[in-house]
């Protein structure tokens, strides 16, 4: 994430700067954190500044919680429907959205922080789990698994990802992707090609 500067933005700032600003100071301190005067001395601004693009803390709050949606599960929903040729090649896609910049799992685990003492969150992180579960298990049924094992299958799939996120699991790339052939056989019951691993690896890593 980037913050804008005053000489970037003029002496106002900017609504994206002003919520960039805010998305730093959930992941690095949590909700608390997120108060007008300090994104103000953040962002170098005065913090009259702020009440030009938004009209209080809770409108800017409600702007970071849609905000993550956008950042999170949208881009989730998109891989389960990305191109693949297999169903090994489908769960591949989803498995390199979680692993990339594509999903911020920062953000994500601060908004399951903040959810713990907010219902209106809560209930926002509810309805993402909901629909991400859905998205996952239509994948895996249009794959032609019976909708009661894609159930299952979905959720192993989702708890699995959101425990390294909630849980801040320590593995650098490396050990993440020797595991990754395992987790497809697990997810999908069927082993991923070598040249579907090749292309999921250089995704990853550019190589």
């Amino acid at each position: 994430m980037r913050t804008e500067t005053l000489s970037e933005t003029g002496w106002r700032g900017s609504r994206e700067g002003w919520l960039e600003a805010g998305y730093q100071a959930l992941i690095e301190s949590g909700v608390d954190a997120v108060k007008i005067q300090p994104l103000a001395k953040r962002l170098n601004l005065s913090r009259t500044s702020f009440y030009w693009f938004f009209q209080d803390r809770e409108a800017l709050l409600d702007a970071l919680c849609q905000g993550w949606g956008q950042r999170t599960t949208v881009p989730l929903l998109a891989a389960t429907r990305e191109y693949a040729e297999t169903l090994t090649e489908a769960m591949l896609n989803v498995l390199a959205c979680f692993l990339s910049d594509a999903f911020d799992s920062r953000l994500e685990f601060a908004l399951r922080s903040w959810a713990l003492q907010d219902d209106k969150v809560a209930r926002s992180v509810e309805a993402a789990d909901a629909d991400r579960l859905a998205a996952l298990r239509d994948m895996l049924t249009r794959w032609g698994i019976a909708p009661d094992r894609a159930d299952v299958r979905a959720r192993t799939i989702y708890l699995t990802q959101i425990g390294y996120i909630s849980m801040r699991a320590q593995e650098n790339m490396s050990t993440r992707l020797e595991r990754i052939p395992n987790y497809v056989e697990i997810y999908t019951g069927l082993q991923a090609e070598p040249r579907e691993l090749a292309r999921f690896t250089a995704r990853l890593t550019g190589s």
